[in-house]
């Protein structure tokens, strides 16, 4: 591991520029459970009624109301989005890159890039973002527009019966019983063509990639080209094969053509580089916050 961890530390150093790819895997470092403490804590009444047993089974739920739909993803959103980030893995992160020339692409939807000191221009969101919605029909003037959710989830959260603190962390009443809906009349409705509003999650092709995701991915593009071929590394941190083809694939394809370039992968047990660039790869299979705190300790 120390060899791994020192040559690491000498790539980054030399390396003209840092593009990291960033999925799942590091938000769960970062402490996004979601399933376990964090999801009976503020979802076990949904657990229990409805069988499933993590967030992510959550959203996937067909409910049969918008005011059910709205209760478990407002809980959701504000746990994810909202509430304090849990641990400082992004921070870290951060400091590990922020003197280089570094562009990040992420699937995560939680903002935690951006809340932890990343320069927002230098961001690429590509899924969506859980602190907006979009119309559920995008059409007309919502075609390409997105809306801030913050004070709307606010009001659903206070509704279920939830207290907010200072830090926005979710209180629950002592004896207090939690409503799984919220009132008919905090259904959000797209102020532009008057359609129930949804998340802004790719799920299909109804997805708004409004005019600030169309300029972070020229801005992604422009930095590829920008260090075409030049001495790379290609950070790769906790991307799973959901969607490998946005971030995994595109890494494992700039390597092998860059001669310069080089590829690490932090992922918790799925670690690995094809044979076409494996000489030019480091792969760790652990936990990244710790990963991380053992590239500050090195020298």
């Amino acid at each position: 591991m120390d060899g791994k961890i020192l040559k690491i530390k000498r790539i980054m150093a030399e390396a003209d520029a840092v593009i990291l790819g960033a999925g799942a895997g590091l938000s769960t470092s970062a402490g996004f459970v979601y399933s376990g403490e964090r999801f009976e804590r503020y979802f076990g009444d949904f657990g229990r009624k409805y069988g499933f047993h993590d967030m992510y089974s959550g959203g996937f739920y067909p409910y049969e109301t918008q005011e059910e739909f709205w209760a478990f993803f407002s809980r959701n959103i504000w746990v994810n989005r909202y509430m304090p980030i849990p641990n400082d893995t992004y921070e870290r992160l951060y400091d590990l890159v922020k003197d280089k020339d570094y562009f990040v692409i992420t699937t995560n939807v939680d903002h935690c890039f951006q809340r932890s000191g990343f320069d927002k221009k230098r961001l690429f969101y590509t899924q969506g973002d859980y602190g907006l919605l979009q119309s559920s029909n995008p059409h007309g003037a919502s075609a390409h527009r997105t809306y801030e959710n913050e004070e709307i989830m606010r009001k659903m959260i206070l509704a279920q019966g939830f207290e907010i603190g200072g830090n926005n962390e979710l209180i629950i009443p002592e004896g207090g019983k939690l409503s799984m809906r919220i009132p008919t009349e905090l259904i959000p409705y797209c102020p532009d063509d008057g359609e129930p509003m949804t998340t802004n999650l790719r799920a299909d092709e109804r997805f708004v990639e409004d005019e600030g995701w169309h300029l972070a991915a020229e801005r992604y593009m422009e930095f590829i080209r920008g260090h075409e071929n030049g001495k790379v590394l290609f950070l790769e941190l906790g991307v799973g094969m959901n969607t490998p083809g946005i971030i995994k694939f595109q890494f494992w394809k700039f390597v092998s053509q860059w001669p310069d370039a080089a590829y690490v992968c932090l992922n918790y047990g799925e670690a690995y580089a094809p044979d076409e660039i494996r000489d030019r790869s480091v792969c760790i299979n652990d936990d990244i916050r710790e990963t991380l705190m053992k590239l500050e300790a090195a020298e």
